[in-house]
């Protein structure tokens, strides 16, 4: 029994061993492959330029300096670091490329069994040379590899030392989403959640300002509170649901929500969610919770009470609409409208034949005559009005 077992090991250990060679050899592979499409690849570029030329890989996006969503562009672009997302990157991720993954339509199949971080960074790379990355293999929720990423957050900005712009977090499980909550609310850093569901047609995004909106542990899930281990909800040989499509609208929602919030213009949702069976997109804001079961989220929200009230308030001055009052006069003159109804009417064009219940939008409503009256005005000239006026 103990030679078997001997055994065994050493086929595992022989397995991990070739596993290994194979990932060098595909790693090699790539990198040879790199060498010789470098000539396929454009140079990295120094400085922006906002000349509207197919040649200019930027000329698309300067639209948004053009009409005046942003002031300058290549500052804006050029000013964050962000973890996921074209900028600078920081890249954190433990597991490897499969052939299960190929449905993201983002991993490619020679890809399978590099980590997924590497394989990130070389699709992107290809794609923009201008990104620059770090990328770390390695499960966030121990304790070592925990305290490596709160201190990737507090010092990966693009200024030395100081921290990121914004996290952002594409994870699949409870445990991570946690971990990357605790850190923070402890480091007071603004960040971004979503997911999408196990059934795969539906999803959300969530902006994170720790103090001042909910917390992932304000709000918990049903696992939370069902009291239920995460760890029971994944069995062996069982997979969720994943349909590239929803995954793709999530993610095109969650990066939209990252370019408002960093570029600010629009409307930046704070929860906003996706039901694919029905097209239905709710949106709400959920302020955090007092009774978190976090010690820095109300940490955090003290923090933000205290900054609430040193700000200045400002003062809403309501407007009283003066009511116009028209002097009596001897002579009963009173302002009426030039237009008349029969006009207005004219003015709104033919009405189409449309389905019962279907309007047309800035159409006048039909008026329904009211009884008894029965003065048709329809082909009369003035002078023939006038003078039916006298005889009444």
């Amino acid at each position: 029994t103990i030679s078997t077992m001997a055994t065994i090991e050493e086929l595992r250990l022989r397995v991990r061993e070739l596993e290994n060679e194979l990932i060098k050899c595909k790693q090699k592979q790539c990198a040879e492959g790199d060498a010789q499409s470098d000539s396929l690849h454009r140079p990295k570029i120094d400085k922006m330029s906002a000349e509207v030329v197919d040649s200019n890989p930027y000329s698309r996006l300067m639209a948004l300096k053009r009409m005046g969503i942003v002031d300058d562009y290549e500052v804006s672009n050029r000013k964050f670091s962000i973890e996921f997302l074209y900028a600078d990157l920081l890249l954190f991720d433990y597991d490897k490329v499969e052939l299960a993954n190929m449905n993201r339509l983002f991993f490619q199949p020679h890809q399978a069994g590099l980590s997924k971080v590497e394989a990130a960074e070389h699709t992107l790379r290809n794609i923009n040379p201008d990104v620059s990355f770090e990328m770390y293999n390695y499960n966030i929720t121990t304790m070592e590899n925990f305290t490596h990423f709160m201190e990737r957050i507090s010092h990966g900005g693009l200024k030395e030392g100081k921290p990121v712009d914004l996290v952002l977090s594409c994870v699949d499980n409870f445990e991570a989403r946690m971990a990357i909550n605790t850190a923070c609310n402890e480091l007071g850093q603004t960040w971004m959640e979503s997911g999408v569901s196990e059934n795969a047609v539906s999803g959300h995004i969530q902006l994170i300002v720790p103090g001042e909106t909910a917390c992932f542990a304000c709000a918990p899930p049903l696992v939370v509170a069902a009291n239920i281990d995460e760890k029971t909800l994944k069995r062996e040989g069982v997979c969720a649901a994943s349909l590239p499509t929803t995954m793709g609208v999530v993610a095109g929602l969650l990066v939209q929500n990252v370019l408002k919030y960093l570029l600010k213009f629009g409307t930046v949702s704070y929860y906003l969610g996706y039901n694919a069976m029905q097209d239905f997109f709710p949106s709400m804001t959920m302020k955090a919770n007092p009774q978190c079961n976090d010690y820095y989220c109300k940490k955090q929200q003290e923090e933000f009470k205290k900054k609430e009230a040193e700000r200045p308030k400002v003062e809403v001055v309501e407007e009283v609409e003066e009511e116009i009052v028209h002097e009596d006069n001897e002579w009963g003159i009173e302002l009426v409208s030039e237009i008349s109804e029969a006009d207005l009417q004219a003015a709104s064009g033919p009405m189409p034949d449309l389905p019962e219940g279907i309007t047309v939008a800035y159409t006048l409503p039909t008026e329904v005559p009211v009884e008894g009256e029965t003065v048709d005005v329809a082909n009369q000239s003035l002078e023939e009005l006038m003078a039916k006026m006298k005889n009444l």
